[in-house]
């Protein structure tokens, strides 16, 4: 935060305000930090969803045995993926953010959230299309999986039969030859086989279970990717229309003007209006009216800031005192603006990933297993590390949205603690927990107070299901 608010990035920003108005530079500045937060997040839901999927695939042909290893390679493995993929494609739309603003300033940042936001519903129609084919083959495979799962069922079974009659006719045979006196000698191999009858039916018993399972998970794991897929696609064009619009009035020389303003407040309105009342309201509608309100919030605070030295310079006039320059004023009004949009836009993001991290987290700490937690909070830390290591190849741009990545697995971490505090039988454990998500919010923020907004976030998108 430290390099985007000082030196040139500042500047650019600046010039970015004197060109297209504080108004067009908070939508701008806010949409682009909330599409890069939500498809870096949605980027390592969909990529631990995939890895996930072909594990179980593998252990569907035999390839594992269902074993606690098994689970650990799953989890592990889905985890790595999701937090390596979340930083990665953080990074890489930081950085592709970055190079636009430097070389073509607002409009070729407009022109980058434009693009990306035609591309991602052709990105999901061709998600949709090789999802069907390859669950087409799925099912196919699936079906001819479950005919020979049927055979060999039936073929156990009749095995089983028979072998129960030939061992009943064995013992009335050696009953009549022999007399009671038999069934003393023979009683030891008698209770042998039917030991070794009820281990062969356990083990087909936990044979299908594990089938049924992974099944379930399977389906379960292929619907969630297909919600999140819907979520990238859709929950950007509220934000992209409205970042739209208000720099397009800049461009043309009225973003100064008050009526932009009120054409925004309407817009947003509309939007909102519109995506509420639909019939079946989905996640992503949601998420695009928090989205556009939220760019909405941060444009207001833009222009709120260069008020406010426009208002501290008239005060002096009206007191007597000296008056700066207007070109100092405009330029202080500028760099005012520039922070506040650059910082808004930031923890708004922030916020972002933390809730999306929540609504992954919270159902796995509920219903999957509580070390989830250690597992996402660790993997924050290790990327982290990570990118403060190696945060010079990435540039500013590039480390910012690996950061947001970051901020996302600690998203998961919150969330799946929030499930834990409020499953807790006692109110001990609740308090010791969510001082804990305290503690943690206000380290990983150093220790930054605005940072404790995180935590409610985190608890009210980990115990409401978005799907």
């Amino acid at each position: 935060m430290s390099e985007l608010m000082s030196g040139p990035h500042l500047k650019i920003v600046m010039a970015d305000v004197r060109e297209v108005g504080p108004l067009g530079v908070g939508t701008l500045l806010g949409a682009t930090a909330l599409t890069t937060a939500m498809a870096s997040a949605v980027t390592g839901v969909t990529l631990a969803a995939l890895v996930a999927l072909t594990l179980l695939r593998m252990k569907g042909q035999g390839h594992g045995n269902g074993s606690c290893k098994d689970g650990a390679l799953l989890w592990v493995s889905s985890g790595l993926a999701a937090a390596v993929g979340a930083t990665a494609s953080g990074g890489l739309l930081g950085l592709v953010a970055e190079m636009l603003s430097q070389q073509c300033g607002a409009v070729g940042l407009l022109s980058g959230l434009v693009v990306f936001a035609l591309l991602k519903p052709l990105l999901r129609v061709a998600l949709r299309v090789g999802a069907e084919q390859d669950c087409c083959g799925l099912l196919e495979r699936s079906e001819e999986a479950r005919q020979r799962e049927e055979w060999h069922q039936e073929a156990l079974e009749d095995v089983q039969r028979q072998r129960v009659a030939v061992e009943m006719e064995q013992r009335i045979t050696v009953l009549e030859e022999e007399g009671g006196a038999a069934e003393e000698r023979h009683r030891p191999s008698w209770e042998a086989q039917w030991r070794e009858r009820k281990e062969a039916q356990r083990e087909e018993r936990d044979r299908l279970e594990l089938e049924t399972e992974r099944r379930s998970a399977n389906e379960h794991i292929t619907k969630m990717m297909s919600k999140y897929v819907d979520f990238l696609a859709f929950s950007g064009i509220p934000m992209t229309v409205t970042a739209t619009v208000t720099t397009g009035f800049g461009l043309l020389g009225f973003g100064e003007y008050r009526f932009v303003f009120v054409v925004l407040l309407g817009l947003v309105l509309l939007m909102a209006f519109l995506l509420m009342r639909a019939t079946q309201l989905r996640f992503w509608m949601f998420a695009g009216c928090m989205g556009v309100f939220a760019t909405f919030a941060i444009a207001v605070l833009t222009v709120h800031a260069g008020q406010e030295v426009a208002g501290a310079s008239a005060r002096m006039r009206a007191a007597g005192q000296p008056v700066p320059p207007r070109e100092s004023v405009i330029g202080n009004m500028s760099q005012r603006s520039a922070l506040e949009a650059i910082a808004a836009g930031f923890f708004v993001a922030k916020l972002c990933q933390v809730a999306i991290g929540a609504t992954v987290g919270g159902p796995l700490g509920r219903q999957v297993d509580r070390k989830v937690a250690v597992g996402a909070a660790g993997a924050t830390a290790a990327i982290l590390g990570l990118v403060q290591a190696l945060g010079g190849a990435f540039g500013v741009g590039g480390r910012a949205g690996a950061l947001l990545g970051a901020v996302g697995a600690a998203g998961v971490s919150l969330g799946s603690a929030a499930a834990i505090a409020v499953g807790w039988s006692t109110w001990a454990g609740t308090v010791a927990t969510t001082t804990g998500m305290v503690t943690g919010a206000l380290a990983t923020g150093k220790w930054d107070v605005p940072n404790l907004i995180q935590v409610p976030v985190a608890y009210m998108f980990a115990m409401n299901s978005p799907f």
